[in-house]
């Protein structure tokens, strides 16, 4: 059974809470974050659901308004996960993972592949379609894999994505990111998915596709709802880009594996392969990339713009304001 978690707050408190079909939402007794619900679930010996299951309340709160972005009765929507030590959790992902991702990325770096049969991005996307599919739960080839930041990188639905002053662009990209804790033996327990926006600096990449690490280290937005079980193997979405009472850009976009040259079980073990990745009690949101960006299409956004991402395995969609926030030059000093 699928389940749709979502942390809420107000201005007094937090709480957990599961969607219910149509506007409803139930909250939750006992732990007020999803993080505190896995640690009990797996401290209990639980399954996720069961643990959601047994303490289900008799509170339900009508979630209309806020699903549609005009407001919720004061509550907000948080990010699906976060961690009390913002530091244990990390934000990392996967690129060149989707059937088409390469056409976008290719563009990117042509003029500095000119004189190559293949740019390094187009030999990374057929790669994956090579070996990112391998039968029998085999190893596959692994895919690009970057770092973004920690959990104070976070944002939830509804705050801004904010571009700090160094950078060239603050694009969207619209995704699906994986929610993993790490268990007390140091195996990843997977709770579900979200929807992402995987906000990077595209116009720096584009530079220079050495320079990839540093458009990768900005903030991200999580929407609203963790769905647990299996991510439906094929998802279709929209993303968006309005100003002000106009939409400037908008463009359907695929994911799940169906439109993945890479199982997702492969770009997990590529992930948790390494040992730093499994200490007890972390967490971690990965993110599995996309083919669809409005940067490809020539789109410049500006502060105010509103990103808006939307999939049909989703009910509340990812809405975020685009922000430019000043970024003083760093002076190190001698102690």
């Amino acid at each position: 059974m699928t389940l749709r978690l979502v942390q809420l707050a107000s201005e007094n408190e937090r709480f957990v809470a599961v969607l219910e079909q149509g506007r409803w939402a139930v909250r939750l007794r006992g732990p007020t974050t999803t993080y505190e619900l896995a640690m009990t679930a797996m401290r209990e010996g639980l399954s996720l659901q069961d643990a959601v299951n047994a303490r289900r309340g008799n509170e339900r709160l009508d979630l209309g308004a806020l699903i549609l972005g005009n407001g919720g009765g004061g509550l907000r929507w948080l990010p699906p996960i976060d961690h009390p030590d913002s530091a244990h959790l990390y934000l990392t992902g996967t690129g060149l993972t989707h059937l088409g991702s390469a056409e976008s990325r290719d563009k990117m770096h042509a003029k500095a592949s000119a004189a190559a049969v293949h740019s390094d991005s187009m030999r990374m996307f057929l790669a994956g379609l090579e070996g990112g599919k391998p039968a029998g739960g085999s190893i596959g080839v692994q895919p690009e894999w970057f770092y973004k930041g920690d959990g104070s990188s976070v944002v939830g639905s509804g705050a801004s994505l904010e571009s700090p002053s160094f950078a060239l662009d603050g694009g969207e990209e619209p995704e699906i990111a994986g929610i993993y804790v790490i268990d007390e033996s140091g195996s990843p327990r997977r709770l579900g998915f979200c929807l992402a926006n995987e906000f990077s600096d595209h116009v720096t990449e584009r530079g220079n596709y050495l320079w990839l690490a540093h458009s990768k280290l900005r903030q991200a937005a999580l929407g609203a709802e963790l769905l647990t079980g299996e991510l439906p193997v094929d998802v279709r979405g929209t993303s968006r880009v309005r100003r002000g009472s106009e939409t400037i850009w908008e463009k359907p976009f695929l994911t799940g594996e169906s439109n993945m040259s890479h199982w997702i079980a492969n770009l997990e073990h590529h992930h948790f392969k390494y040992p730093l990745f499994r200490r007890p009690g972390d967490v971690h949101v990965h993110f599995f990339g996309t083919a669809t960006l409005s940067f490809s299409d020539g789109v410049k956004v500006q502060p105010g713009d509103v990103f808006e991402i939307e999939a049909d395995a989703f009910r509340v969609p990812l809405r975020n304001p685009l922000a430019h926030v000043n970024s003083a030059p760093v002076r190190v000093r001698s102690l």
